[in-house]
């Protein structure tokens, strides 16, 4: 899944955040909503300054219909603070609310649409993860985000990336389309797009907004967003898909297992509990026990056989 390299053929000027920005939230900028401790620059829009207990977010005001879509974002997160002395990260949503203020990196729980985190500060100890961590969330209203476990038990894929505290450009782009999610990140200032998550089986309707908001807790950075630039995708869809009303799709994904069913993998990704850690070991046990019984009761019934053959003889 190629992404676009940013022209601005099919560029979605209703649905982007760029500079000048004109002062968002006024009537010069009527397309985007702030609030909270954002803050509007020439330069940049800053979500939270490097400060205690701050949240902020900025809403599209247009609902998005495209069935098929990219959003390139530029942000930077950066501080003051040291290794893991800093938090809590930044989110990029495609939801049914908007500008409603919240636990989650500055937004709602118990949402209804597509958020992807991205998570400066490992709130569960015993993580194997590795920080910044990238992750995705699809949520129908019904899911929690546990912050305590980093949202582990509802995160679909995921990916450690360096993105905190870069001297160059930081980039993110999400794309949907024929129900498959992708998302990768540009942060290593070689101008290429490195994969970071890819799910198939993703439902998201037509109608939701596009935002960003970020929070900080006893620890902090700055979180900014420089740019949002949402594109259409040319995408052909079966006939029966007109027939559809995508407005009143519930966001789901179709997964063999529910993601509470998974479990940590160091890399990133994400494995089936029973095949991962000490069940593979008494998976292998079992199956050694197997052959040693087979191989004695074969034997046994060898033995009985020759010397019932030596009797008849």
């Amino acid at each position: 899944a190629e992404l676009t390299d940013g022209n601005s053929e099919h560029l979605k000027r209703e649905h982007s955040l760029m500079k000048p920005y004109q002062g968002a939230g006024s009537a010069a900028m009527p397309l985007w909503d702030f609030q909270g401790s954002t803050m509007v620059t020439s330069q940049y829009v800053r979500l939270t300054p490097d400060e205690r207990s701050r949240q902020g977010s900025i809403w599209n005001r247009v609902p998005c219909f495209l069935k098929d879509w990219e959003l390139h974002v530029h942000f930077k997160i950066h501080g003051a603070g040291k290794k893991n002395l800093h938090g809590d990260g930044l989110a990029l949503w495609y939801t049914q609310e908007r500008l409603v203020p919240g636990p989650v990196f500055g937004s709602k729980d118990n949402f209804h649409g597509l958020a992807i985190f991205l998570d400066t500060y490992p709130n569960d100890e015993a993580t194997e993860r590795v920080f910044p961590y990238i992750s995705a969330m699809v949520n129908n209203g019904s899911l929690t985000y546990d912050h305590s476990k980093d949202g582990r038990w509802t995160e679909l894929a995921g990916c450690t990336a360096d993105l905190r505290n870069q001297n160059h450009d930081t980039f993110l782009a999400i794309r949907y389309s024929r129900g498959r999610l992708t998302v990768m990140t540009d942060v290593e200032d070689k101008n290429e797009w490195k994969n970071c998550i890819d799910i198939a089986g993703v439902q998201l309707p037509t109608g939701y907004f596009f935002g960003a908001s970020a929070g900080t807790g006893d620890l902090s950075d700055n979180h900014d967003v420089i740019s949002m630039k949402l594109f259409q995708l040319m995408v052909e869809h079966p006939l029966e898909d007109e027939t559809v009303d995508w407005t009143k799709i519930e966001p789901s994904v179709s997964l063999l297992k529910s993601p509470k069913d998974n479990v940590d993998d160091p890399t990133g990704n994400f494995r089936s509990g029973p095949l991962t850690g000490w069940k593979v070991f008494l998976l292998l046990l079992c199956a050694l026990l197997g052959i040693i019984v087979c191989a004695v009761v074969g034997a046994v019934v060898f033995q009985k056989r020759q010397e019932r053959n030596k009797r008849f003889y």
